[in-house]
């Protein structure tokens, strides 16, 4: 008999086709698509999510409270507003990463290609 291992093809990563992604929804394009794509500068874009993060991390003294909680359902607005912030940081750390990965990636294969 013969020691033949058995080792999982492609552990790890996703499995490899030729069709095309499915375009995503509007809804769903403004979620996950990081806002310097649409023209944001990467700087305000972090900024924005580091502001969303201390207003969710603030200890509610009422120092940084700009509509109070106690008023029925428009009190929670400002965290809504805060977790939208944080949201967008967060999309361009991660995907405007792979992003600026991608195009550096494209730009080495083909340097004639201008740069973004």
């Amino acid at each position: 008999m013969s020691d033949n291992k058995l080792v999982p093809q492609n552990q790890g990563t996703a499995p490899q086709t030729n069709q095309p992604a499915e375009p995503k929804s509007g809804f769903v394009r403004m979620f996950s698509e990081p806002l310097s794509k649409r023209g944001w500068p990467r700087w305000a874009v972090y900024l924005m999510g580091l502001i969303g993060g201390v207003y969710l991390l603030n200890p509610t003294l009422g120092l940084l409270e700009l509509i109070p909680d106690n008023l029925p359902i428009v009190g929670n607005l400002d965290e809504g507003g805060a977790v939208m912030l944080l949201l967008a940081g967060i999309v361009e750390v991660l995907e405007g990463r792979k992003q600026r990965q991608a195009s550096r990636a494209a730009q080495a294969a083909d340097p004639s290609q201008p740069e973004e």
